[in-house]
């Protein structure tokens, strides 16, 4: 038995995807364990392209079974969607994926709050999904959860309840026409009807497979620097997309678990408003969204683009005890004669000690870069680590001595194939 965590180690888009497709034919379960639809994970075999916002990519594995636990919050739609898609591409779903039982629901209300919101005077960029409102009900205690779906006269009251005040917010604050509780009562108990066959005591299960010698992936969704605890706040998502968030948001403990995987992109991107200190605004950057494809899965706004923060990679590493890595999109950098690397911030001509996530300070900082040389070679269909150029490995050993972790995985493209382990 094994249990491992895989992260993403900056603001998302890292390729978690395409790195959990591949390490799922390791594992038998892979858990998905907090965030919701608003993050998009792409991967692609042959010549098709997937992208999952909710179902862990490791159903794309025969012999994988697949957990979203209950540190997510599910939009009905979203995921029969993708189960319909899934289905409709030969892909089973039949005693292979569960859902916790504990999970919390995005309300209609919860998109409409959320998109309402976005629209105000400070914007954080998010996806417009309802991911936050959604967890805000969950802390304050108000949030439905898929259980509440058996019991159909106490989920009425509980609708009832939650609508009558967010149509006093809708109605008196933004003059918005109100919600109707009976159509959103229905709707919600149709979901219950298609999805009851995956509902699962998730804690129960994953531990009864453990003790039975299964070994367990789990995967984040979002990136560490979008932690609300250790994100650039208030920049951030709602959950914690980080190690510590896998444990609350699977029901597995710290003590069971023997790695954690970070990934990690050879460039910087960021998707949404915040602090971006190695952002690039010249043709450098525009040249690294365009090569990169740098638009979003779920959302396909282009994607802030900037150099290598290793700066940034060193606080992650902290935070999530990160042990091994996966860099992906090395290829993109191929062309560039130098290629830099932050290494560290200055504010006010002081050297930082260490990483600031106040986003105000964060602004005003200067990077501080070292220069490495760049690579002329096409390095996409090259398999095999020693064939890469000597300037491609300098990078990478680079980083890796730098930020603290072993390199494991190399990805130098979007496909399965073009991706080696050292």
């Amino acid at each position: 038995m094994s249990v491992s965590i895989l992260v993403g180690s900056q603001w998302g888009d890292e390729g978690k995807g395409k790195i959990v497709d591949i390490l799922s034919e390791k594992y038998d379960i892979v858990v998905r364990f907090q965030g919701g639809a608003n993050a998009g994970h792409t991967i692609q075999i042959n010549d098709k392209q997937t992208i999952l916002h909710l179902i862990p990519s490791g159903i794309l594995r025969d012999n994988v079974a697949c957990v979203i636990g209950n540190g997510v919050v599910i939009d009905p739609n979203a995921l029969l969607d993708e189960i319909k898609l899934l289905e409709e591409s030969g892909i089973s779903m039949k005693g292979r994926l569960f859902i916790s039982h504990n999970a919390h629901l995005i309300m209609p209300y919860h998109k409409l709050l959320d998109s309402i919101s976005e629209k105000g005077k400070q914007k954080i960029g998010t996806t417009g999904r309802g991911i936050g409102p959604c967890y805000i009900d969950k802390y304050a205690r108000k949030g439905i959860r898929i259980v509440d779906l058996l019991n159909k006269t106490e989920l009425e009251k509980k609708i009832r309840s939650n609508i009558e005040e967010k149509n006093n917010i809708l109605s008196k604050l933004y003059d918005h026409e109100k919600l109707n509780v009976q159509e959103i009562v229905d709707e919600y108990l149709k979901f219950d009807e298609a999805i009851d066959q995956y509902i699962t005591d998730v804690p129960h299960y994953l531990h009864t497979e453990m003790a039975k010698g299964k070994s367990i992936l789990l995967e984040g969704a979002q990136g560490t620097l979008l932690d609300i605890d250790h994100g650039t706040y208030p920049f951030v998502t709602s959950s914690s997309p980080t190690s510590g968030g896998a444990c609350t948001g699977s029901g597995i403990p710290p003590t069971k678990i023997d790695s954690v995987i970070g990934i990690v992109k050879a460039y910087t991107t960021r998707v949404g408003n915040g602090p971006f200190p190695t952002e690039l605004f010249d043709d450098d950057g525009e040249n690294l969204r365009k090569w990169g494809a740098e638009f979003g899965a779920t959302t396909g706004r282009p994607r802030r683009c900037g150099w290598f923060d290793a700066f940034m990679l060193k606080f992650s590493t902290m935070i999530n005890g990160i042990d091994e890595a996966a860099v992906t999109k090395i290829d993109v950098l191929s062309g560039l004669d130098e290629i830099k690397v932050c290494i560290g911030y200055e504010l006010n001509g002081k050297s930082l000690k260490s990483y600031p996530t106040d986003a105000k300070k964060l602004e005003m900082v200067k990077p501080v870069y070292k220069t490495l040389k760049g690579w002329k070679k096409d390095i996409s269909e090259i398999n095999d680590y020693n064939d890469l150029p000597q300037e491609t490995k300098d990078y990478l050993k680079f980083i890796s001595e730098f930020c603290g972790f072993r390199i494991r995985f190399v990805s130098v493209g979007p496909k399965r194939k073009q991706t080696m382990e050292i």
